[in-house]
């Protein structure tokens, strides 16, 4: 019989991945009480403690996502479209957006004080116009909820596949205030959502749940907990989310080891992940790319540090003459309007470096690696990038095509590569972009959008009574 757990000893033995412990640190023994929770994670062995009431937190924000999940199938398409509308328009309202743009502007100071980066962070007049626009995009996007997708008829009796909605959808994102919005989309598909915000941009989270997100749900009648937020700062309380078996799916974005530890406590819990916690696209020229269009793809692959912005730009060596200046007037160029100067490390090849994420907020940060050719820059690619994003500078068609064919990652192109975005290339905001650390995508396609989360339920129709196997 099971016991419940009272409290951990310093030097205490944990089992972990069936043949190897971890021994409890004192730190961890003399913050746990009765009550707490452990969390063995049992790819690495990390020791995460739960406190109880930041489990409390998360249960009952869950808690309130699955019951309105359950009641959210009375609810009418125009009745979700609406929710979208008036939460657009909220937004939009100068006066309702004021204590959210004050909420941000504390947020953006605190950070700062801490030495955070706050590039992310920052609530601008671009941003909350994005967020306005998306929102309205699924006011206006025709309901994808219970769609019937394929029949089976048998002689006296048929089976359909029917879209219909997944359940609750657990949310773990760092400091961007636009993801919050992008995420309420899951209510499309009639789904419902539980976020988990950063400390970075929890005031402001709080600020748009309190001043445009739950007026907009009381107003076109979704049942409040549609939408819900785990009012907690601690790290404790997003592992506490992603091990509650309530969730249909858990997405995290942030950083990587941050975002892999997530989906391991996801996984060892059942719950299906999409996770995006690494970045950094690949460029590479070919011997007949036309300079300015090198120049400018490079340009505006450099615009922000996001997930899509270039890492690594390869040259082929018998273009270094006129493409190597080409990149660092750029790069030059990118910095400018910051006030600074570029970082560009020359990395030789098989370095491991090529293989890290420059994280940067103000000063442009990438890698160059000139190359024997193209194919020497696929190979480096498959060996050191994550499987990512990859663009080809190149004339050549037949070029092109291989490049395509052989390069190991999911989005490709042949321009800048800040293309790979949801809103942008599809039109749809996106949660994320779908599993593709393994330079793969789910079956469903590139974008996880709140569109496309969904199950596909089965139901027959029996016409002969006497039906029988």
């Amino acid at each position: 019989m099971s016991e419940q757990l009272q409290s951990l000893t310093a030097g205490e033995r944990i089992v972990f991945g069936g043949d190897r412990f971890v021994t409890v640190s004192p730190e961890l023994a003399a913050g746990f009480v009765a009550g707490d929770r452990l969390v063995v994670v049992h790819e690495t062995g990390d020791l995460l403690h739960l406190p109880a009431a930041e489990h409390a937190v998360a249960a009952a924000a869950v808690a309130r996502a699955f019951d309105a999940f359950s009641a959210l199938s009375t609810v009418t398409d125009d009745q979700i479209s609406d929710f979208f509308g008036r939460f657009a328009d909220l937004l939009a309202d100068d006066l309702v957006f004021a204590p959210i743009a004050a909420a941000n502007a504390a947020d953006v100071q605190q950070a700062a004080a801490r030495g955070r980066s706050t590039g992310r962070l920052v609530l601008s007049p671009k941003m909350r116009a994005d967020m306005i626009d998306g929102l309205r995009t699924w006011r206006d996007i025709p309901t994808r909820r219970s769609q019937q997708v394929q029949e089976v008829r048998h002689d006296d009796w048929s089976v359909q596949q029917w879209r219909d909605p997944l359940g609750v959808v657990g949310f773990v994102f760092e400091g961007r205030p636009n993801v919050f919005a992008d995420a309420t989309g899951v209510l499309r598909t009639g789904n419902t959502v539980v976020f988990r915000i950063g400390s970075d941009a929890l005031g402001t989270a709080r600020a748009i749940i309190s001043a445009a997100v739950e007026p907009a749900l009381r107003a076109a009648g979704v049942p409040p907990g549609a939408v819900a937020l785990v009012d907690s700062a601690a790290h404790a309380a997003g592992w506490a989310l992603f091990a509650d078996t309530r969730l249909g799916l858990a997405v995290a974005r942030g950083s990587g080891a941050a975002v892999a530890q997530l989906g391991a406590v996801a996984r060892q819990h059942g719950v299906p992940v999409s996770l995006h916690g690494t970045g950094g696209a690949w460029l590479v020229a070919g011997t007949s790319a036309d300079v300015e269009r090198f120049r400018l793809s490079v340009r505006h692959s450099l615009d922000r540090k996001v997930c899509n912005t270039v890492n690594v730009v390869c040259i082929p060596r018998d273009r270094a003459h006129d493409l190597v200046p080409a990149l660092r007037s750029a790069a030059e160029e990118a910095a400018a309007g910051r006030g600074v100067q570029p970082l560009i490390h020359e990395l030789p090849i098989d370095d491991p470096l090529l293989a890290h994420e420059f994280e940067w907020d103000d000063v442009p940060e990438l890698a160059m690696l000139i190359v024997d050719d193209v194919a020497q820059a696929v190979q480096q690619c498959n060996t050191f990038s994550p499987h990512f994003v990859a663009s080809l500078i190149s004339a050549d068609p037949v070029e092109q095509e291989w490049f395509y064919r052989s390069i190991d990652a999911p989005f490709v192109g042949d321009g800048f590569t800040r293309w790979v975005d949801g809103q942008f290339a599809l039109l749809q905001p996106e949660l994320g972009l779908s599993n593709w650390q393994a330079g793969r995508l789910f079956g469903r396609g590139g974008v996880l959008s709140g569109d496309s989360v969904y199950t596909v339920r089965l139901r027959a129709s029996i016409i002969d009574p006497e039906l029988h196997r």
